[in-house]
């Protein structure tokens, strides 16, 4: 067996990981604000001077699996005013569209085990355009494009650093680290280089006075202690000075406070960049600690720096370096090379590779427990407003745990469904971490008392859709067919209890009438629809949801083949799997026709699901969007093969009864009113004729279909915009395919015409389903109006196409995700690197929102592997 393959049994060797953040500033976590302004409550500007409560953030950073000894890389161009700690970008308010970063960045490529892990930042030689990013971005109205780093032309000459930071673990915590200055110039250029380690600040706050310690013990060479995680040694290989101060924050530089100002966090930086001397500790030791190199990088060369951190003190701790780096490559190669048999073109092996790199450096140490947050820590003011503010009834919550994210940066913390997503692609090359983030979000000190899962740290009672049971059994499947055929059924179990409790939490909160409709709020589509769907309606009354009722139907189905699968194992789940068929078909019945409105949610004459404005005096009106909202019905389906049926006899006699006795019921749910002897069993919302006439709407190039996917809103929007007046006021939706010019959700998301990866992967596995049930005999035009009749398997295979489209280059040289950008697809040093977006223009396929969203759009990665 391939030794990366053993190592992932091996809990020990995921203790050391790229876990910390990106950006730890700004968050939710930090703010200690009166007013809760969470973006500027921690700066950018402050982050350098102030000592994060929660967690850690750095370039290219790695610590230990609760964050008590962080290293990352900080650099120097000799004309920044302050050390390159962190990445910079814009916050909420000063971008014309969010928050965005403002850097570039790769994670190139990682093992599961994190034995081996790579990546690449791209520092300019001039000084970083800080004002000239603020200053324009503030310029910028919401109809204009983001002013980004590379419109600066700051790397248009190549007087810029390739700076590739490599890790290959010796063993569990013997960790080689490897970073490599590549000057891009025509010139030599100065680079200050400083490896940082440090301690997270566990003693600032009155809970724990034990301040762990580092201290130079010889030329190149830190001894570290931690009683939670014993010694550790820092080895710093070639000509360097070793500096030291204190993770504390320079209250003085923030808050103006008077008196002696002991030596801060921002020491090394002070002593670097503005030659002070008295910001260091003289005695050597502290508790964050930088190898000093002052290099110059000669026009075209590479300069290459050997550290070690090991949990062993070693004479020669070089001696076997490049031998330790050799093995852990080419074991990670073997490994890929194992995952990536079929057949896939060079262009697509690289891709798909630096997309499970993107998913393995998106792990993250999360730390949250809202109890402390609320009440405030001993030795700091109480927080007046935290017991009736934000996130006050989630004081249960407690999070310390290595987490999937959406992307360290933008999104440093944790979304339910986002979440979900990531385990799919995650499955293949991990198993275990995948069921384990899915169990995760179970646990009694996450998942909220009421049965709740909580939804992001911004508001964890919002509702995220919910596909938790859906990500559970696809996580189950792929494990199953990855081990021989044997299931988890130990974890299926265990997360099926649960799903209940959510479940329950559902049908008592989101059906505000009874009626088996229901409503969720915004569902994750931000501002798809056209009110607020998080907030109260103007006018009042609430909507009855096509999305929310679709995902529940696909929820009910989802549990539904869990069960049958438990009930194979033990016949106790036969009657579940009867609940939820039976509450699948009310579902049916209800979105198909309820009361006296004998179409429900469907509308006959545009053929196509919208939602429901029910007013306070009882009057009603679709809101006639066409928008993926339409979409989601398709969602809910699952074909169950005879075969599972014969092993589960008492379920099929209820399921006979129920025939006999509820006919109106069973003839809504495509053909099972017929026969129950069929070799396959297809459960689905709509029947073949609604199926078809959707896919009409869906596969036509004027509407959904784009040449990179399907759109989140029809582009017959772009002409007609959807408009609506209440109480003298108007609302409306128009088609935009790229950035958003709505406030609605912040504005740095937009789900009113781009292309996002995880319904477009949801459609195509529901295609899937669809084929397997139909098989050849059911055929749709593609494109609608080509003349051209495909099978819908063929449809699935031609839209995943299209979303793989986006990272492939084209006959002109160029991926369509870089947009109008030259350096991008076309100079060696970065037409290769794939940065993996959150969502794409839905006209040109150009990547928008946060630039390293490997997390959902990480399912590139199972779109370009062999269905299972």
């Amino acid at each position: 067996m391939n030794e990366e393959k053993q190592r992932l049994n091996d809990p020990l060797w995921k203790k050391w990981g790229p876990y910390v953040s990106d950006r730890q500033w700004g968050t939710v976590r930090e703010d200690y604000s009166e007013d809760s302004n969470t973006w500027e409550a921690v700066s950018y500007d402050m982050a350098r001077s102030y000592a994060y409560r929660w967690g850690e953030d750095g370039i290219g950073g790695i610590s230990d699996d609760h964050q008590n000894l962080c290293f990352s890389l900080a650099l120097w161009n000799k004309k920044d005013p302050w050390l390159k700690e962190r990445l910079f970008g814009l916050t909420g308010p000063r971008g014309n569209h969010g928050e965005d970063v403002k850097e570039l960045y790769y994670y190139l490529d990682c093992s599961p085990s994190h034995s081996y892990m790579k990546m690449l930042y791209k520092y300019p030689q001039r000084a970083f355009p800080y004002d000239q990013l603020y200053q324009e971005n503030d310029k910028r109205s919401r109809e204009e494009p983001e002013y980004e780093l590379l419109d600066t032309g700051i790397f248009d000459k190549g007087d810029y650093f390739d700076v590739f930071i490599e890790y290959a673990k010796a063993d569990p915590t013997d960790i080689l680290i490897k970073i490599s200055i590549a000057n891009r110039h025509k010139e030599a250029a100065p680079i200050s280089v400083l490896p940082t380690i440090w301690f997270r600040n566990t003693w600032a706050w009155g809970r724990d006075d034990y301040k762990p310690t580092m201290e130079a013990e010889g030329a190149g060479y830190i001894k570290i202690h931690h009683q939670r995680i014993g010694h550790y040694y820092l080895y710093c290989n070639g000509n360097n000075e070793l500096l030291f101060c204190e993770n504390e924050t320079n209250t003085k530089r923030l808050y103006g406070k008077k008196g002696i100002q002991p030596v801060a966090k921002d020491g090394i930086n002070d002593y670097v960049v503005n030659r002070k001397r008295t910001v260091l500790n003289k005695s050597k030791s502290g508790t964050k600690a930088a190898a000093h190199y002052n290099l110059v990088v000669g026009a075209g060369e590479t300069l290459t720096l050997q550290l070690r951190l090991s949990k062993h003190a070693l004479d020669h701790p070089f001696h076997d370096y490049d031998a330790v780096f050799w093995r852990r490559i080419s074991e990670n190669d073997e490994y890929y090379a194992d995952k990536q048999r079929v057949v896939l073109s060079a262009e697509d092996r690289m891709i798909q590779r630096q997309a499970f790199a993107g998913m393995l450096w998106s792990k993250q140490f999360y730390y949250y427990d809202v109890e402390q947050w609320v009440n405030g820590d001993p030795k700091k003011p109480a927080p007046f407003h935290r017991p009736w503010g934000r996130n006050h009834d989630w004081t249960h919550l407690n999070n310390a745990d290595i987490i999937s994210m959406p992307d360290k940066w933008e999104y440093p913390w944790y979304a339910a469904w986002d979440l979900a997503f990531h385990c799919i692609p995650l499955a293949y090359l991990d198993p275990g971490f995948a069921k384990s983030q899915l169990l995760l979000l179970t646990k009694e000190w996450y998942m909220h008392p009421n049965g709740q899962f909580p939804a992001y740290e911004w508001n964890l009672g919002d509702v995220n859709p919910p596909v938790h049971a859906w990500a559970t059994w696809r996580v189950y499947e792929i494990d199953k067919v990855n081990n021989d055929g044997k299931g988890d059924i130990a974890f299926l179990e265990s997360v099926y209890h649960k799903l209940l409790l959510n479940f329950t939490w559902w049908v008592n909160r989101k059906d505000h009438d009874g009626n088996n409709i229901f409503q969720g709020g915004f569902l994750g589509l931000d501002n798809i629809g056209v009110f607020d769907r998080s907030a109260p309606l103007p006018g009042g009354g609430h909507l009855e949801q096509s999305d929310g009722t679709s995902w529940m139907a696909m929820y009910c189905l989802n549990l539904l083949r869990i069960s049958l699968e438990l009930a194979t194992h033990n016949h106790v789940y036969a009657d579940m799997a009867t609940k939820f068929f039976e509450h699948f078909v009310y579902i049916a019945k209800a979105v198909n026709s309820f009361g006296e409105r004998e179409s429900g949610l469907w509308d006959e004459k545009d053929q196509f699901f919208y939602d429901v404005l029910k007013k306070p005096d009882g009057s009603e009106q679709k809101l006639r969007v066409r928008s993926m909202v339409g979409l989601i019905p398709l969602f809910a389906v699952e074909v169950i093969d005879h075969s599972l049926f014969e092993q589960i006899p008492e379920f099929v006699q209820r399921l006979e009864w129920f025939l006999k006795h509820k006919s109106s019921y069973a003839t809504v749910i495509s053909e099972w009113s017929s026969t129950l002897k069929d070799s396959k069993h297809l459960l689905s919302l709509i029947r073949a004729e609604k199926l078809i006439a959707i896919l009409r709407r869906v596969l036509d190039e004027t509407e959904f279909l784009s040449d990179y996917g399907i759109r989140a809103l029809s582009k017959y929007h772009e002409e007609k915009p959807f408009e609506i007046e209440v109480e003298g006021n108007k609302f409306g939706v128009k088609y935009l395919p790229g950035e958003s010019d709505s406030s609605m959700f912040g504005g740095n998301s937009n789900w009113r015409g781009p292309i996002w990866f995880p319904l477009n992967y949801l459609l195509i596995e529901s295609l899937q389903r669809y084929h397997y049930y139909y098989g050849d005999a059911l055929k749709v035009e593609y494109p609608t109006g080509s003349g051209t009749f495909l099978t819908l398997d063929q449809v699935a295979d031609e839209l995943a196409a299209r979303l793989v489209r986006i990272f492939r280059m084209d006959k002109d040289g160029r991926r369509p995700l870089a947009g109008e950008f030259e350096l991008l697809n076309k100079d060696p040093y970065f037409k290769d690197y794939i940065l993996f977006f959150e969502y794409f223009n839905g006209d040109n396929g150009k990547g928008i929102g946060a630039s390293h969203q490997t997390g959902w759009t990480g399912l590139v990665a199972k779109l370009l592997h062999p269905r299972h």
